[in-house]
């Protein structure tokens, strides 16, 4: 009777999420990847803020980037600022790979399913916070910088878009976590994960010949939910879905990459 006692304590999942909270918010690397986030929405919100402040109201460019939604310049920042929490995710899964610390954790908590489910709140928790506190600065300070270009919270769907900023960024972080547990190891997914976003991001997914299969990819629903797509006229920078469908994508992506992590943790010799 005591020894089921002794092998339920700390398995609780309550337990679960503070110890890989202490795991993980005690590493160095992890920190940092958590303070980049505000640190870059913001800093790279202002230059792009005050680039668009800077220019003539009436030079009304016929470019298609001219036809871009009027949330672009206070949220395109949040493109890169998602590096920061990739990297956090990655590193609160692919960590247990480094000296035998997965043998140790499956040890203390056998339940790999239970384990797994800890491991992904513990990472949600966090990034769900500082990415809350990012979308509302960046917001903020460039609109601010933006003045009367800006737009306001009762505009152009802006509420939505900020919502769809804060779950976008919460959910790549859980992907991130998913797809570090499949590769077994950091390296691989950073090695992986970083060129595929950014680059895609920041131009492959407007690439006609390549958008057809980029725009279903979670960083291009992303782009939908924040609004960083062009609108109307714009064929270029559209995108074949609206910002429903993107929430259907995203919550499909982290439930799939996430559902893939745990079966590897669930095969994986401790």
């Amino acid at each position: 009777m005591s020894g089921g006692r002794s092998e339920g304590r700390g398995n609780g999942l309550r337990d679960i999420v503070r110890a890989e909270w202490a795991k993980v918010l005690t590493l160095p690397a992890a920190r940092w990847a958590l303070a980049s986030v505000p640190l870059l929405g913001v800093a790279f919100g202002v230059m792009v803020a005050a680039g668009q402040a800077g220019d003539e109201p009436d030079g009304a460019p016929d470019d298609e980037l001219a036809r871009m939604h009027p949330l672009f310049p206070s949220l395109l920042s949040l493109t890169l600022a998602q590096l920061g929490l990739v990297v956090f995710g990655v590193l609160a899964a692919g960590g247990e790979f480094r000296g035998g610390l997965l043998r140790a954790s499956l040890l203390a908590v056998p339940r790999r399913g239970r384990f797994f489910a800890g491991k992904a709140l513990a990472a949600a928790v966090p990034a769900a916070a500082v990415s809350l506190v990012t979308v509302a600065a960046t917001y903020g300070v460039t609109r601010a910088v933006l003045g009367e270009r800006a737009s306001g919270l009762r505009e152009h769907g802006t509420i939505w878009a900020l919502a769809g900023a804060w779950l976008y960024l919460t959910l790549i972080t859980l992907i991130s976590l998913g797809a570090a547990m499949v590769l077994r190891g950091s390296a691989r997914a950073l090695g992986l994960l970083l060129p595929l976003l950014f680059l895609s991001s920041q131009g492959l997914g407007n690439v006609p010949v390549l958008r057809s299969v980029l725009q279903f990819f979670p960083d291009q629903a992303g782009l939908v939910l924040m609004r960083l797509v062009a609108q109307s006229g714009a064929e270029r920078f559209t995108r074949d879905y609206g910002p429903g469908t993107a929430v259907l994508l995203l919550l499909a992506w982290s439930a799939a990459v996430l559902a893939a992590g745990c079966a590897v943790l669930r095969r994986h010799e401790a």
